[in-house]
């Protein structure tokens, strides 16, 4: 499946009246959320780093086949000098991902709003990343959100590195239209309007849908779409229809 479609996370309490049907506990979120998506963006991680115990909890409770993204530590992205995170990206590393085993996807490294482009500190970053984990190459991707970056120096650095760059939709941050990696795309979609029941309307669904299949380029390039916030209630109903779309 080179086209994965989903959510950032699976605990939001509107999603229990707008996604989750009532018969499915809390604790069986995860269970319920990764039998009809392709894919989660783990979020949580950014703000604490997980243990091992709940990377292979979160393993064992997806299907086969599955992927999760995972959102990087913010005490290795929100930091004035990217250079020095050197210890705070091991110890993320280094916090139970390799229990994730083959549902383990891209690391997304979210810079802060107002983090500017310092072509000599994020290369001093991107050098810090690892490629690989074990014997398992790694796929890092960026967020970069301020409107800096949007420069040939920044595209070129990115690419030298084969890091992707997130592709938004959002109003507030920088928007992306050229693709830093060969091999994969990762896109957050962040203007869903709660008025519409699929967040966005069918038929702009359908445009994403059908950018996505031009990234993918029959299958020779994965491609992540996530529907992250906005109307966040929303953003189940989103990716179902967008699955929909794709005829997954």
């Amino acid at each position: 499946m080179s086209i994965r479609v989903g959510i950032g996370g699976w605990d939001f309490p509107t999603w229990r009246e707008t996604f989750y049907p009532p018969e499915v506990p809390n604790k069986r979120a995860l269970e319920y959320a990764s039998s009809v998506l392709t894919s989660i963006e783990i979020n949580g991680t950014f703000y604490r780093n997980a243990e091992p115990q709940h990377f292979a909890d979160w393993a064992a409770r997806s299907p086969d086949g599955f992927v999760f993204a995972v959102k990087a530590s913010r005490y290795a992205t929100n930091r004035k000098v990217l250079g020095e995170a050197g210890e705070s990206i091991e110890r993320f590393i280094g916090s139970g991902l390799t229990e994730l085993g083959d549902k383990l996807g891209p690391i997304l490294w979210q810079l802060a709003a107002t983090k500017r482009f310092d072509p000599d500190d994020l290369e001093a970053f991107f050098k810090l990343l690892p490629p690989k984990l074990g014997k398992r190459n790694l796929r890092h991707v960026l967020d970069a959100r301020h409107e800096s970056f949007l420069c040939k120096e920044y595209l070129a650095l990115a690419r030298k590195y084969r890091i992707a760059t997130v592709i938004t939709d959002s109003p507030k941050f920088a928007n992306f239209s050229e693709l830093t990696s060969q091999d994969f795309v990762y896109t957050r979609l962040m203007d869903a309007r709660s008025e519409v029941a699929t967040g966005y309307t069918k038929p702009a669904l359908k445009k994403w849908a059908a950018q996505a299949l031009k990234w993918s380029d029959d299958g020779k390039r994965d491609v992540f779409v996530y529907f992250i916030n906005g109307a966040k209630e929303r953003a189940p109903a989103a990716a179902l229809q967008m699955l929909r779309t794709l005829g997954v």
